[in-house]
């Protein structure tokens, strides 16, 4: 196949769905993965997508907050195998807060046949997880509706979640930095995020990301900064994100 056709059934793909990984377009395309990313460097350059680690995204997709909907597909098996470690790190009786994401929806749903075990969520599709778990207590947070993440945010979302007391919580976040730890392109959500963490400083806080593929400026609990998904940022980051159990 020409350079020029693969390129053009990369950009088609994009545009359907905003994000393409490396191993993915190389089978569809019938090519190696060396090959794919000289086709995502020269469009890069041309300024057709922007480079991610393990594939790319579009120009327009920097910054854009993806719905429920979009990553409900996307490396479930990453995310069931960190809900599984997550897991592992509750105990019965344990009061923890679990945020919105699909990664920490994959986590509510292991836990419907928990002991007892009290959780504090401002996700809606969380407690509906664990409508099914009799022996877990649901708090849902007041709060806002953000349709889009099907959760409630906003400042009576962050009052909710400072007075309550939880021993973990478990948040999820659109991209991750050794440096800057979670971020998410909406302040709204990010101050949501960000209470739990400033409430359990002196408590465990267990990060369970979304994986998300794409960079750009993100919101970080409520601050604007660039953020990358892991592995994009530089070898010191990666060896402190590895010195971090990341």
């Amino acid at each position: 196949m020409l350079a020029v056709e693969r390129r053009r059934l990369i950009a088609e793909n994009l545009r359907s769905r905003g994000v393409v990984s490396v191993g993915e377009m190389a089978a569809v395309l019938g090519t190696t993965e060396i090959t794919v990313r000289r086709d995502l460097r020269v469009m890069a350059r041309d300024g057709l997508l922007v480079r991610a680690h393990g594939g790319a995204v579009l120009p327009s997709a920097i910054g854009h907050e993806p719905s429920y909907s979009e990553k409900a597909g996307q490396a479930g098996a990453e995310k069931s195998s960190i809900a599984r470690l997550a897991l592992d790190m509750i105990r019965p009786g344990d009061s923890i807060l679990v945020g919105p994401g699909t990664t920490t929806l994959a986590l509510a749903r292991l836990l419907v046949d928990a002991a007892e075990l009290t959780v504090v969520t401002n996700s809606l599709l969380v407690a509906q997880a664990l409508m099914a778990a009799p022996r877990v207590e649901v708090i849902l947070t007041g709060g806002t509706l953000r349709r889009s993440i099907h959760a409630l945010v906003g400042p009576a979302t962050e009052e909710s979640v400072r007075a309550l007391r939880a021993s973990t919580a478990f948040i999820s976040g659109n991209g991750f930095t050794a440096e800057r730890g979670l971020s998410t392109p909406s302040p709204l959500v990010a101050a949501a995020g960000g209470r739990p963490c400033r409430s359990h400083e002196n408590r465990p806080g267990h990060h369970v990301s979304d994986r998300a593929r794409r960079t750009g400026s993100h919101t970080h609990h409520g601050h604007q900064g660039r953020s990358d998904p892991p592995g994009t940022d530089s070898v010191s980051g990666r060896r402190r994100a590895r010195r971090l159990g990341i």
